[in-house]
């Protein structure tokens, strides 16, 4: 039975107070996304979103949802949780934007040991500016108070994002032909895959995050916890550019390459990339020195440089290059496709 008198939600564990403040603190980021279609202020039971699906003869909702993984123990080890919430975003939208849709909102999920206001302030902080940058409205969420079952300083983030794409202008790979072109588009570095392994090649140094390292010209932590590159502005406006021509888009995410190039290309169609191509970053070369891991087995883990690939007409390859490096993006011609079964094949 339970004692009125001596027992409460506060005594279990979960303090509604500190709820009350977080949803006062986060309030400002959260509205500050918001774009045409959202219909109600922040804090109902129901997150409402009206699409504007006019010139669409057929819309096609998009939906992806992820999370950060391990990546969030060198936040928590750094204490630094304003750029975690990018990474959600990204995780996401990144997948969305690959079938050409242009995701329109996002609702977070952070279950945490114990609700700390400021700290889930920044994490908001950070999903809201993930949010505008791939242009967003994060129009909801949960905080969820976990004691006795995580650790007080602990948490978990995920996500989930909704676009919308006109069924014909679905990109799926089922256009893509022998003698098409691969654009990689550069990454940031580590973006969010890989962390388990990462965190076992730098075990000695994970006390040690903010030691110098050369060749990044910042410290360790700061290059393990930069932030998942958000590609959805600059696809959607070379895709609107060269309509027809963007035949196939890969986030390169757990997996690598091997996992994720395939998922976009028809049976009888297989991937050549030019490792020669692809820029070469200080962080992966450290991973490969320092944890004797195989080149090929790099590839299949990491995004090595490159965050998203585009297959495209290979008579439009330098115009698209063009118009991306336009935008602000390292766009890198990787490789080429070919006749054969699905696959992809990495040229030492």
């Amino acid at each position: 039975m339970i004692n009125s008198k001596s027992d409460s939600y506060a005594k279990a564990g979960v303090d509604i107070t500190a709820g009350y403040e977080s949803v006062k603190l986060i309030k400002p980021h959260i509205k500050s996304t918001f774009r045409s279609g959202v219909l109600n202020d922040f804090g109902g039971f129901g997150a409402m979103f009206e699409p504007n699906l006019s010139g669409m003869k057929r819309p096609v909702a998009v939906s992806g949802t992820d999370g950060v993984g391990t990546k969030l123990l060198v936040a928590q080890t750094m204490d630094k949780h304003d750029t975690i919430g990018i990474d959600c975003v990204a995780m996401c939208v990144n997948d969305i934007v690959c079938t050409g849709a242009e995701p329109l909102f996002f609702l977070d999920y952070i279950a945490t040991g114990k609700n700390k206001p400021e700290k889930t302030e920044r994490i908001v902080a950070g999903i809201a500016k993930g949010c505008k940058m791939a242009g967003c409205a994060l129009i909801g969420g949960e905080t969820a108070e976990h004691p006795d079952m995580m650790p007080e300083n602990d948490y978990d983030l995920a996500g989930f994002s909704v676009g919308f794409v006109d069924y014909e202008k679905i990109i799926d790979g089922k256009t893509i032909s022998p003698g098409d072109t691969i654009i990689g588009l550069a990454s940031s570095g580590l973006h969010s895959n890989g962390f388990s392994l990462v965190r076992k090649v730098f075990s000695d140094e994970m006390r040690k995050l903010d030691t110098y390292i050369p060749e990044f010209s910042h410290t360790l932590g700061e290059e393990l916890l930069a932030p998942t590159r958000i590609y959805v502005k600059p696809l959607l406006n070379i895709i609107q550019e060269f309509p027809g021509d963007i035949r196939g888009i890969s986030n390169i995410t757990g997996g690598g390459y091997n996992e994720n190039i395939p998922r976009m290309l028809p049976k009888d169609v297989r991937a050549r990339v030019e490792i020669s191509n692809i820029p070469k970053m200080p962080i992966f070369e450290m991973i490969s020195t320092k944890g004797n891991i195989p080149a090929s087995d790099m590839y299949n883990t990491f995004n090595m440089g490159i965050g998203i690939v585009i297959t495209v007409r290979e008579d439009k390859t330098e115009q698209i290059m063009s118009a991306l490096r336009e935008q602000g993006e390292q766009p890198y011609c990787i490789g080429n496709c070919v006749k054969g079964e699905s696959g992809v094949d990495l040229l030492w």
